[in-house]
């Protein structure tokens, strides 16, 4: 079996629906509708999500967290209307106020309900309040300018919210990588709105130089918890893409191919830190998730040949 076939095959025995959905998206010409459909699952009355749709973190409730990752799968599939009801339960939840913190002017990254659920460390809440690094708030404020209706409340919060995520990423970099994804978000969805509320020429230049310095070149420390080429990376035409990192990109290639484990999945480098038995659960799911990217990622540069 190639490392593709032996790669679907986990898919299709371990992945969560919305997961072989995606999967079938990018692999077999599925539709990206089935994707959405799946997704509508995790999202409770208030229009926000939870459930676990966040992998290492099972609290059933609305959490900023979980809205994020919502916006990142409808994000996988090119976006989709407005007027979807996904769109409008995310906005109204979003207008609400669960879960934004006032004080901060920033949704929370994580809240007090996660404690009551199994989830990994970093999502549990501790006393005196959350991780105010705008991620995911740079995230959602991007995905409130692409979506919301201009001119009302949530709209001009968006925009509020972006300019001031923007002068702090430029005044704080450099920054993890997850911070710097929800930066990266927020440049793409104002820029399919046509609303810059930032100096984006600034913006786009830091975050430049941040992937450049976050990306481990390194395939030895590959196994450790470190962005490679493909966490920012995803075909030659990413803005990220350049000569300098080519030599990066085939050597992770290689290091797919020959670090696939014998099930067809990945290895994922990180555990919860603690004893729920969930984890042995999300673990699954993050190894498919994690499949569906690599395999991503040699279409683009190896062509799975």
């Amino acid at each position: 079996m190639t490392v593709y076939d032996k790669a679907r095959a986990y898919i299709y025995r371990c992945a969560r629906p919305i997961d072989l959905a995606l999967f079938k998206y990018y692999f077999e010409g599925g539709s990206g509708d089935d994707v959405i459909t799946a997704l509508s699952a995790y999202q409770n009355p208030d229009g926000g999500f939870g459930n676990a749709l966040e992998a290492d973190n099972f609290n059933p409730n609305s959490l900023p967290l979980g809205v994020w990752k919502a916006t990142e799968y409808i994000r996988e599939v090119g976006g989709i209307s407005p007027s979807h009801p996904i769109i409008k339960g995310i906005l109204r939840y979003l207008d609400s106020g669960d879960g934004f913190n006032a004080e901060h002017n920033q949704w929370m990254n994580t809240v007090p309900s996660s404690n009551d659920y199994p989830c990994a460390v970093w999502w549990k809440y501790s006393d005196g309040g959350s991780d105010y690094r705008y991620n995911p708030t740079a995230a959602l404020a991007g995905f409130i300018i692409r979506y919301a209706e201009k001119g009302s409340d949530i709209y001009n919060k968006g925009v509020q919210l972006a300019k001031e995520a923007a002068e702090w990423f430029i005044a704080n970099a450099p920054v993890e990588q997850h911070i710097a994804r929800c930066f990266i978000t927020m440049y793409e969805d104002c820029k399919a709105a046509e609303n810059m509320p930032f100096d984006a020429d600034a913006l786009m230049s830091t975050i430049d130089e941040v992937v450049d310095k976050s990306i481990c070149r390194d395939p030895a420390r590959w196994y450790e918890y470190l962005p490679r080429p493909s966490a920012f990376i995803s075909s030659r035409d990413s803005r990220f893409y350049n000569d300098g990192l080519e030599e990066a990109c085939r050597a992770e290639c290689e290091f797919l191919k020959a670090k696939q484990d014998p099930d067809g999945s990945y290895y994922v480098p990180w555990t919860w830190g603690n004893d729920y038995k969930e984890w042995n659960v999300a673990e699954v799911w993050c190894r498919a998730y994690a499949t569906i990217n690599n395999m991503r990622f040699l279409k683009a540069f190896d062509g799975l040949e």
